[in-house]
C-alpha cells in the first residue's frame, strides 16, 4: 500500500477491481518477527522519533489551538497507561472515554492500546441508562471521563474505576493529570496479534438493545487503504474528519486511520455550528475534509455568502453516514468549488462501497461507488443468492473474497445477517452497468405504492432540491387502495411559512416534475425539525411507528 507521502497515483478501478496485495496492505501493522503489533505503536510511538512531527491540533472551547506532537502524546499515554495498569488493566481489558474531543481523550485511546487492552467510546450525548448498557455489556474496568459527564455514571460496580479529567477535591475518583504526573518508570507497548481487539463497539438496530463487536488489530489496515483511496489523504492535507470519536466514522477514520499513517488530525472541541465551522476550515487551512449529510446540509442552508471566504480553500470532502443528495453534491461543487464523494459503511465493516477520491471510476450522481480494495460487494436476496445488475437486493459483503472484511459477529450473540458465506447489511441497493452500486434504503424503508417500489432517498433528494426545504424524511403511509402512500416529513428553511396554503401543493409539483407522476408524497406534513441517531443518521422507523399508532387511535 503508498505511503502517506506518495500522492495518489489514481489506478482505474472501473467495472473490476485493483490489483490487491493484501501482505502490502497489512504492513501496515509493522508487526516484529514473531508476527507482534501494537495499535499505539502504529498509531503514535514510531511516528515519534521525529520530535516536532504534529499528532494533534486541538481547538477549545475558548478558540485557542494546542498543537501536539508524536512525542508528547507518546509521553503522557505512556505514565497514563502505568496509571491504567494500577487500576488493573491488562492486555484484554476495556478501557472507556467519556469525554468530549480534547487531548485528554486522544491520550486514554493510546494508553489503552499501549497495554494491549480495548478502547470503548462513550459519546457524551449519551444518558446514563446508554452508560450503565454498554459499560456492564463489556465488562468495562476504567471510565475516563470529565466533570460535566461524571455525573452520568449513575451504576459504578465495585470492579470499575473513574478517573476524573480535572477533578474536584474532594472526590473519590482520582485525577487524570494527577495519576499522569505521579508515574515514574514506563514500559515498551505489549505485544499483540493482528486478531486480537483494539476496540469494543456498539451498534445500534431499529429494534433492541445496542449489541456489541470487537475490532481486531488487523482493521487497522483496512482503514488506513480507505484513507487512501477514498479519502485521498495527502502529506500535505490539512486533515479534519467532523465525526464524533464517540462514533465508529470518527473512531476510525478521524482517529485510527489517519494517526496510523502519521497525519496529524484536527479535534475542535466546540459543537457544531456553520459559522464555527468555516472559521475552523480557513484559520487552521483545512485542505481535506470528512463528515456526513447533516453537516453538509447545514453548510448549504447557511447560504453562499458565508461560504465565501473558503471558496476553493478544500481540495476534496467526503461524506458518510447516509446518501449524499445531488443537491448537495452540486452546491459544493458551485459554491465551494470542491468535489464531493460519497461513501458508504457500517459499524461491523467500516466503509466498503466508496466513490474514491484516489481511484479512476465512473462517478454517477446517486450512486454509493464501488467496493474498496479488498473487498467484494454484492447484491443478494434475503437466502444468499447473488442477484444480476439492475435487480433491487440486499447490500452483501462476500465473506469469502473479501480479505481485508475484519468483522467477526457480535459478542456474545449470534449474528443472524451471516447468511451462507454473506454477511448482509440490511441496506437495499442494485447495481448499475457500470458495476457502481445505488442505495435505495434499508429494507423496511422501501415504500411500495400503486404497485411501484419507490425508494425514499429518491423522493428526500427530490424535495431537498426545493428553496423551501431544509430537510425531509420520507415514509410509506398504509393505504387500502394504494397499499401504501408516500408521506413526507418537511423541516423548512428559514422565511418560509408553514402554514401557507399553497406550500405543500407547490412541493408535490415540484416532485411530481423532478422525479415521476406515481412518486410524489400525497401528504406532506411539516416539522421543526427529524428524528436521528446521535450520530446524525436519520431515523424514519420512528416517523413510521407514530404514524402507524395514529392510524390506529383513529380507528
Amino acid at each position: 500500500m503508498p505511503s502517506m507521502n506518495e500522492a495518489a497515483d489514481h489506478r482505474e478501478l472501473g467495472s473490476g477491481s485493483v490489483a490487491f496485495d493484501l501482505s502490502a496492505a497489512l504492513a501496515v501493522l509493522d508487526a516484529d518477527d514473531d508476527g507482534g503489533c501494537n495499535a499505539a505503536w502504529i498509531c503514535c510511538d514510531r511516528h515519534a522519533d521525529d520530535d516536532g512531527r504534529l499528532a494533534l491540533r486541538h481547538r477549545g472551547i475558548d478558540g485557542v489551538v494546542r498543537e501536539w506532537t508524536f512525542t508528547e502524546l507518546q509521553q503522557h499515554s505512556a505514565r497514563f497507561a502505568e496509571a491504567l495498569r494500577g487500576f488493573g488493566v491488562g492486555k484484554g481489558d476495556r478501557v472507556a472515554g467519556l469525554l468530549p474531543r480534547t487531548p485528554e481523550l486522544l491520550i486514554v485511546i493510546l494508553a489503552t492500546w499501549r497495554l494491549g487492552g480495548v478502547y470503548q467510546p462513550l459519546f457524551t450525548a449519551f444518558g446514563s441508562k446508554a452508560i450503565e448498557h454498554r459499560v456492564a455489556e463489556a465488562a468495562t474496568r476504567v471510565i475516563v471521563t470529565d466533570r460535566d459527564n461524571v455525573t452520568k455514571i449513575e451504576v459504578r460496580p465495585d470492579d470499575v474505576t473513574v478517573v476524573v479529567v480535572d477533578n474536584e477535591a474532594p472526590s473519590r475518583d482520582p485525577d487524570f493529570w494527577t495519576e499522569i504526573d505521579r508515574q515514574g518508570e514506563t514500559s515498551a507497548p505489549a505485544s499483540c496479534t493482528p486478531d486480537d481487539p483494539f476496540l469494543i463497539m456498539f451498534t445500534s438496530g431499529t429494534t433492541g438493545a445496542a449489541k456489541p463487536l470487537l475490532v481486531p488489530l488487523r482493521a487497522i489496515a483496512a482503514f488506513v487503504g480507505y484513507m487512501h483511496d477514498a479519502v485521498d489523504l495527502r502529506a500535505a492535507d490539512r486533515f479534519w474528519n467532523l465525526a464524533d470519536p464517540g462514533w465508529a466514522y470518527g473512531l476510525y477514520y478521524g482517529v485510527a486511520g489517519p494517526l496510523a499513517l502519521g497525519c496529524t488530525i484536527t479535534f475542535n472541541q466546540r459543537a457544531f455550528d456553520v459559522d464555527d465551522t468555516y472559521d475552523v476550515i480557513k484559520s487552521l487551512g483545512i485542505t481535506n475534509l470528512a463528515g456526513s449529510p447533516t453537516a453538509y446540509r447545514l453548510l448549504m442552508a447557511g447560504g453562499t455568502a458565508k461560504a465565501g471566504p473558503v471558496n476553493g480553500l478544500l481540495r476534496v470532502v467526503s461524506s458518510a453516514g447516509e446518501p449524499l443528495n445531488p443537491e448537495i453534491i452540486r452546491w459544493f461543487d458551485t459554491v465551494l468549488r470542491t468535489t464531493i464523494h460519497d461513501h458508504y459503511g457500517q459499524t461491523e465493516l467500516g466503509m466498503v462501497l466508496c466513490n474514491h477520491h484516489a481511484l479512476m471510476h465512473p462517478v454517477r450522481i446517486g450512486s454509493a461507488g464501488f467496493a474498496s480494495p479488498g473487498h467484494r460487494v454484492v447484491v443478494v436476496t434475503a437466502d444468499g443468492e447473488e442477484l444480476p445488475q439492475g435487480s433491487p437486493g440486499i447490500l452483501a459483503l462476500d465473506r469469502r473474497a473479501s480479505p481485508l472484511m475484519w468483522f467477526a459477529g457480535y459478542l456474545g450473540r449470534e449474528t443472524a445477517a451471516f447468511v451462507r458465506h454473506y454477511y448482509l447489511s440490511g441496506d437495499t441497493v442494485e447495481q448499475n452497468a457500470d458495476g457502481s452500486i445505488s442505495f435505495i434504503g434499508r429494507a423496511d424503508d422501501v415504500i411500495t405504492t400503486s404497485g411501484y417500489r419507490v425508494g425514499p432517498f429518491d423522493v428526500e433528494s427530490a424535495l431537498i432540491e426545493h428553496e423551501a426545504v431544509l430537510e425531509s424524511a420520507v415514509i410509506g403511509k398504509s393505504d387500502v387502495e394504494r397499499t401504501e402512500i408516500i408521506k413526507a416529513f418537511v423541516v423548512l428553511n428559514q422565511g418560509f411559512d408553514a402554514d401557507d396554503p399553497t406550500l405543500a401543493a407547490d412541493l408535490q409539483r415540484f416532485v411530481k416534475k423532478r422525479l415521476s407522476a406515481h412518486a410524489y408524497p400525497r401528504e406532506i406534513e411539516f416539522v421543526p425539525s427529524l428524528p436521528k441517531t446521535p450520530s446524525g443518521k436519520l431515523q424514519r422507523f420512528l416517523l413510521r411507528n407514530a404514524e402507524v399508532a395514529r392510524q390506529r387511535h383513529r380507528e
